[in-house]
């Protein structure tokens, strides 16, 4: 999924519009805004400034951005504005003076001359790229999302309203915005727009038309009465997402039988593949320590079936030799060669059973993955809702 350049602008632009921003600038490749305080503590990330302002109370002055939509067609345009204005300017009469030298500041007079600080501040205007992907859109994004996430709006009344003796009087409605994911290998979304009256519980699918036909605000309009509810919120959800599952209930589903095929074949596929791998004969680490243990057995028998006179001699020779020093043991073999290939098969041993734990939890992993992305499955998510007071 992507968007346009001009989609992107529509909603940048509907996002600055609704925060009630100051358009400065504006084309179909980009957009000059002053922020509002709203949009500013949103999107500049200036902590530090905005509590100092609400505790001091000063006038805040919030920053200045242009968001380019297109870059190419907005070099081309700032090229030929700058080839333009060049034309249209005529040859000076007296020559210019030299803009680099320096000027007298107080720091100057003082400590010789000072380089020259970059603009700072409300008055720079940022230039930043605001493309699909960008890192100032995604921030747009979750601002948009954060801000709207809950709306309390209430239906602004005709002049001929106010000034009537009678006040008007609102009814509540409860308005939850689904997106219902059908997903398996392939991904389908749809969003849902339901409305609840909390004073007589009828429900209204697409929500969203009946609202753009009226006048909402944020505040209460005067000579205007908002009845009590008499549905609980938790309930109005409850009854909400009843309503939602009976109409998913309704649909058809043959996509999900579909996707079980591919799934099945896919497994099918993956136990094909590790099944000759997991059928190869292990081999044994036991039959190799009892071998072993076999030969160490046989070695203590031998020595105790010496006779006493060729063990007592034995330990008398030992006693009448000299030592061997340390350069004669360690040159000296510290196994048989029938010990060293019994070691290294018993190693070999150990990495064959690593190895097949190995790739049986490969297997595993695989046959997760599979199942994650074949296995069809239907998620609901409340995205936003919305308290309206409607006449």
């Amino acid at each position: 999924m992507t968007m346009s350049s001009h989609e992107i602008q529509a909603y940048v632009l509907t996002y600055l519009e609704a925060l009630d921003c100051q358009i400065l600038e504006r084309s179909p490749a980009h957009v000059t805004v002053k922020l509002s305080p709203e949009a500013d503590k949103a999107l500049t990330n200036r902590p530090y400034y905005w509590g100092f302002v609400e505790r001091v109370g000063v006038e805040p002055e919030t920053m200045s951005f242009t968001f380019v939509f297109d870059p190419e067609a907005y070099q081309q345009m700032m090229e030929a504005a700058e080839a333009k204005a060049k034309a249209a300017q005529p040859a000076p009469a007296v020559p210019e003076t030299d803009s680099s030298a320096p000027k007298d500041t107080i720091l100057g007079r003082y400590f010789g001359v000072t380089p020259s600080m970059p603009q700072l501040g409300p008055g720079r205007i940022l230039r930043e790229d605001v493309v699909y992907g960008s890192r100032r859109l995604q921030q747009i994004f979750a601002a948009a999302r954060e801000g709207g996430a809950f709306v309390n709006l209430f239906e602004q009344a005709a002049k001929r309203q106010i000034r009537a003796t009678a006040p008007a009087v609102y009814e509540p409605w409860l308005g939850v915005c689904f997106k219902i994911e059908f997903a398996c290998d392939l991904k389908r979304e749809e969003l849902h727009f339901l409305g609840i009256s909390l004073r007589s519980g009828e429900i209204v699918e697409n929500f969203g038309s009946k609202l753009s036909r009226r006048d909402l605000s944020p505040r209460l309009a005067g000579n205007m009465h908002a009845q009590a509810p008499k549905i609980s919120l938790a309930d109005a959800g409850a009854a909400l997402e009843s309503h939602l599952t009976r109409q998913l209930s309704k649909l058809d589903y043959s996509w999900a039988e579909k996707a079980q095929e591919r799934l099945q074949m896919e497994l099918d596929v993956v136990d094909a593949y590790y099944e000759a791998v997991l059928r190869e004969d292990m081999p044994e680490v036991e039959k190799s320590e009892e071998t072993e243990q076999a030969r160490t057995t046989a070695n203590r028998l031998t020595v105790r079936e010496a006779s006493p006179v060729q063990a007592v001699n034995n330990r008398v020779r030992g006693m009448l030799e000299p030592v061997a020093s340390d350069a004669e043991l360690a040159a000296e073999p510290a196994l048989t060669p029938a010990e060293e290939q019994a070691d290294t098969e018993q190693e070999k041993a150990k990495q064959a059973v690593m190895d097949r734990e190995a790739m049986k939890r490969q297997y595993e992993t695989r046959r997760t993955e599979m199942i994650w992305q074949y296995e069809p499955k239907v998620k609901v998510t409340a995205i936003s809702s919305g308290m309206f007071h409607l006449r």
